[in-house]
C-alpha cells in the first residue's frame, strides 16, 4: 500500500536517519518504535505527505487514502461535537445535497421523453446508488457509536466544543479520523488523551474495524494488544521485527548482545593496529607496513551498538521520617462544585482556567445548578500500601487529590496521618520550577550524596541526553518540564507519594525507572493513572471512582479486572449478570476473617456447573472463529467487487453496486455479531 524506498533526512546537516526502506502492507498494524528524537513522529509526517524528506522516496498509490493524528493540531471552535464529526462524512453531505437538486429538477421538469431527461435519470440514479454505497443513510448510527465509544454521552453532542478541554477535543479530532475508515491510519501517541475504558475501545477499534495502522505510543499494553510487527528507528538505521512489542524486545537484548561482541572485537583489532603503528612507525624497514596499517584504520567503519537502555538504572528515594499507621483516612467525605466556581472536578471536561459560565462538562451527577463529584466516600490508606485510582475522566480521581492534598475545600472529614511529608506530582507541578535554571542546575540543587555523581545517567534515563541538560528550563515544553519535575521529586526525602498521571510524558524506559522506584519506596503511594502497565504489579489495592461513589478493591489492577468479571477496563459502570437487577456489586472486606480477605460474592461451582460452563465456552469460541472466518471471506468479496467497480465497464453496471451494498450490510451485522459473541464469551471466561 505504502513504499518506502532509501529514504533519508537530515536536520542541520546532521543525518536522522538514512536507508530506510519498508512496505506498509494491508492490515499491517506496525508499531514505531525508538527514544525519542530518533525520528518516528517525522517518520509518520513523511508517510501522511506533510514533510519531505532529504532524499528517497515515498510511494503512496492514487487510490490510497492516508489519515494521520499528530500529538497537537489545531483545533476548531466553531461547530457542535455532532457537527465536527460529521465532517468526517463531507463527501457524503455534499453527494446527498446533489441528488437532493437533482430530484427536485426531475419534479420541476415535464419534458420526460427528451435524451436530457433521461440523463438526468440515469445520474439520478448513479448518485443514489452511490450514496446507498458508502452508506449515506446509516452514517449517523456510526458517528454515534465511535463518539460513545470514545467517552461522549449522546447530551454532549450538542454542545459546542469550545466548552471541551484540549484533551476532549482531541477525542473529536480522532473520532472524525476513525470515521473516515482510511487505508491507512497514522497515529502519534493516540492514547495521550484518553482514559482506560476508552483506551481499551480503541484497541478493538483498531484491531478488528481497521485497515493499516502505523502507530506510535508509549502504552506498553496498548501496542501489544493492537500491533503484529514492531519497526525500530535507532542509530539512523531502521529494525523491521514481524513481532509484537514484547517478542521484539527479547529478540532486540539479543541483537544487542551481538553488537556488543562485533563492537568489542573491532575495537580489539584497532588497538592492536594502533599499536603496531606505535610501535614501527619510525623503523624504516617496516614503513610500508606501517603506512598499510594507516590506510586499514583508515577504512574501518566504526559498529554502532544500539542506545544503552536506561531502564536498567535504579533510583531509590532518599530515607524519609517514618509516618503514622495511617497517611489518609476519608469519613463521609463529599464534593460538590457550584456554577459559580472556578476549576470544576473534570479531567476530562473543561479547562481549570476557564469559567463557568457554561453548562457543566458531561459528567453524571449534575443537579439544579451544581455538580456533585463524589459523596459518602470512606477510605483508609495504611503506612507502606501502594494503591490506585481509576475510572472515568472526570468522576473524580484528581479531585480527591486535590482534597488530600488541602487545594480545594470540601465536605466531611479527611485526617492527614502524624509525620507526613508529601511528594506531590501533578501536570502543573511542572509550572513551579525555576525558569533561569538548567536542567542539571535542576536537579543538581535537590540531589544529595551519592546520587550527585549519577545526575547525568538519571536526567539521561528520562530522556534528557546530551545537550539537553544545559537547556534553561524557560525553553522546555511541557512534556520535558513533567518529565524534570518528576525527577527532582524522585530525589527528595517523602513518605507519601501521591502520583496524578505521571506517565503521560515518559517512554518506556522511563517508566520502567520510576515503576522500580517507587516499587521499592517504602513510604505510601497513590497513582492516578490509566496505564495498565505501569500499575500491573505496582499497586496492592485499587479505588474505582464512577457514578459519584468510591470502592474498594483489593488485589492489583488485573485482580480488579477480574473481580469486575471483565478482562479489561472497558466496561467500568456496565451492569454484570447479576441475579439482583444487574446491579454492580463491589467487593466486601470481611472484618471477621483474620486475613482481612475479600468475601466472595459466588460459590465454587459444582462439577456439573463446570461441565456447562466448559461447553458453553467452547460454543462460543467456535461462534466467534465462524463470525471471524465469514469476516474475512465478505472482506475478500467486497475487495473483489470493488475491483470490478474500478473499471469502466464496472462502474456503470448498477447491479454491481446492488451487490456491493448488500455485501457491506452482511458485514456490518457479522462484525456486530462478532462483537456480541466475543463479550459473551470474555464474560463467560470470566
Amino acid at each position: 500500500m505504502i513504499s518506502v524506498e532509501n529514504l533519508q533526512v537530515e536536520f542541520a546537516a546532521k543525518p536522522l536517519f538514512a536507508d530506510v526502506t519498508f512496505v506498509v502492507n494491508k492490515k499491517d498494524r506496525i508499531a514505531l518504535v525508538g527514544k525519542n528524537g530518533a525520528g518516528k513522529s517525522t517518520l509518520l509526517k513523511i508517510l501522511a505527505g506533510l514533510q519531505s524528506p532529504t532524499g528517497g522516496n515515498v510511494a503512496v498509490p492514487k487510490d490510497i487514502s492516508v489519515g494521520y493524528l499528530p500529538q497537537v493540531m489545531v483545533l476548531s471552535d466553531s461547530r457542535t461535537v455532532l457537527e465536527e464529526a460529521e465532517q468526517a462524512f463531507e463527501h457524503i453531505s455534499e453527494l446527498q445535497a446533489s441528488i437532493e437538486q437533482m430530484n427536485n429538477q426531475l419534479a420541476e421538469r415535464t419534458d420526460y421523453e427528451s435524451e436530457e431527461y433521461q440523463a438526468l435519470i440515469e445520474k439520478f440514479t448513479h448518485a443514489n446508488e452511490h450514496y446507498q454505497m458508502m452508506g449515506g443513510n446509516n452514517y449517523h448510527a456510526e458517528i454515534e457509536r465511535t463518539l460513545q465509544g470514545l467517552g461522549f454521552l449522546r447530551t454532549d453532542f450538542d454542545r459546542p466544543t469550545s466548552e471541551f478541554s484540549g484533551g476532549w477535543r482531541m477525542r473529536i479530532e480522532l473520532a472524525k479520523l476513525l470515521l473516515r475508515r482510511p487505508d491507512v491510519l497514522l497515529l502519534d501517541e493516540p492514547t495521550n488523551h484518553l482514559d482506560i475504558e476508552s483506551i481499551q475501545w480503541l484497541e478493538n477499534f483498531l484491531a478488528t474495524r481497521c485497515n493499516a495502522v502505523v502507530l506510535v505510543s508509549h502504552d506498553r499494553a496498548f501496542i501489544n494488544n493492537v500491533t503484529t510487527r514492531t519497526i525500530e528507528i535507532s542509530c539512523g538505521r531502521i529494525y523491521d521485527y514481524r513481532v509484537k512489542y514484547d517478542e521484539f524486545m527479547q529478540l532486540r537484548a539479543e541483537r544487542r548482545e551481538q553488537q556488543l561482541r562485533a563492537y568489542e572485537n573491532q575495537q580489539k583489532e584497532i588497538q592492536e593496529t594502533k599499536d603496531f603503528i606505535e610501535r614501527f612507525r619510525y623503523k624504516p624497514t617496516k614503513a610500508v607496513q606501517v603506512q598499510s596499517r594507516i590506510k586499514q584504520l583508515e577504512k574501518i567503519i566504526p559498529i554502532e551498538v544500539d542506545e544503552v537502555d536506561n531502564s536498567a538504572l535504579r533510583l531509590k528515594f532518599p530515607p524519609a521520617q517514618r509516618s503514622g499507621d495511617y497517611p489518609v483516612i476519608c469519613e463521609e467525605v463529599e464534593k460538590v462544585y457550584e456554577r459559580t466556581h472556578l476549576n470544576p472536578p473534570c479531567e476530562g471536561g473543561l479547562e481549570d482556567s476557564q469559567n463557568i459560565s457554561t453548562p457543566l462538562p458531561h459528567r453524571e451527577g449534575c443537579v439544579g445548578s451544581a455538580h456533585l463529584v463524589f459523596s459518602h466516600v470512606n477510605l483508609t490508606i495504611k503506612r507502606g500500601e501502594k494503591v490506585a485510582f481509576v475510572g472515568k475522566n472526570g468522576e473524580g480521581k484528581s479531585t480527591l487529590v486535590k482534597c488530600i492534598m488541602g487545594e480545594i475545600p470540601f465536605d466531611g472529614s479527611l485526617k492527614i496521618g502524624h509525620n507526613i511529608q508529601i511528594g506531590y506530582f501533578a501536570q502543573n507541578q511542572a509550572q513551579l520550577l525555576d525558569e533561569n535554571l538548567t536542567v542539571f542546575d535542576t536537579i543538581d540543587r535537590v540531589a544529595v550524596g551519592d546520587i550527585r555523581t549519577r545526575i547525568k545517567d538519571i536526567l539521561g534515563a528520562f530522556m534528557f541526553g546530551g545537550e539537553a541538560i544545559e537547556k534553561k528550563v524557560k525553553v522546555l515544553s511541557g512534556g520535558e518540564r513533567s518529565r524534570l519535575a518528576m525527577i527532582r521529586l524522585l530525589l527528595e526525602p517523602v513518605n507519601l507519594l501521591i502520583l496524578d498521571e505521571p506517565t503521560n510524558h515518559l517512554d518506556m524506559r522511563s517508566k520502567d525507572v520510576l515503576k522500580e522506584a517507587i516499587r521499592e519506596f517504602d513510604g505510601t503511594v497513590i497513582v492516578v493513572s490509566h496505564d495498565r502497565e505501569f500499575l500491573d504489579g505496582l499497586v496492592t489495592k485499587v479505588y474505582e471512582f464512577g457514578g459519584g461513589q468510591v470502592r474498594e478493591h483489593l488485589g492489583g489492577i488485573y485482580d480488579f479486572l477480574q473481580k469486575k468479571r471483565i478482562d479489561s477496563l472497558d466496561k467500568l459502570g456496565a451492569p454484570s449478570n447479576s441475579p439482583k437487577g444487574g446491579e454492580l456489586r463491589s467487593a466486601k472486606v470481611s472484618t471477621n476473617s483474620p486475613s482481612g480477605g475479600i468475601e466472595g460474592t459466588r460459590g465454587a461451582l459444582t462439577y456439573e456447573q463446570q461441565k456447562e460452563q466448559q461447553k458453553l465456552i467452547r460454543r462460543l469460541e467456535k461462534s466467534v472463529a465462524d463470525c471471524e472466518a465469514r469476516i474475512e471471506k465478505l472482506e475478500a468479496d467486497i475487495a473483489a467487487l470493488e475491483e470490478q467497480m474500478a473499471t469502466p465497464e464496472g462502474a456503470a453496471d448498477m447491479t454491481l453496486y446492488e451487490k456491493h451494498t448488500a455485501l457491506k450490510k452482511q458485514l456490518d451485522a457479522v462484525v456486530e455479531e462478532w462483537e456480541t459473541t466475543s463479550m459473551e464469551l470474555e464474560e463467560a471466561m470470566g
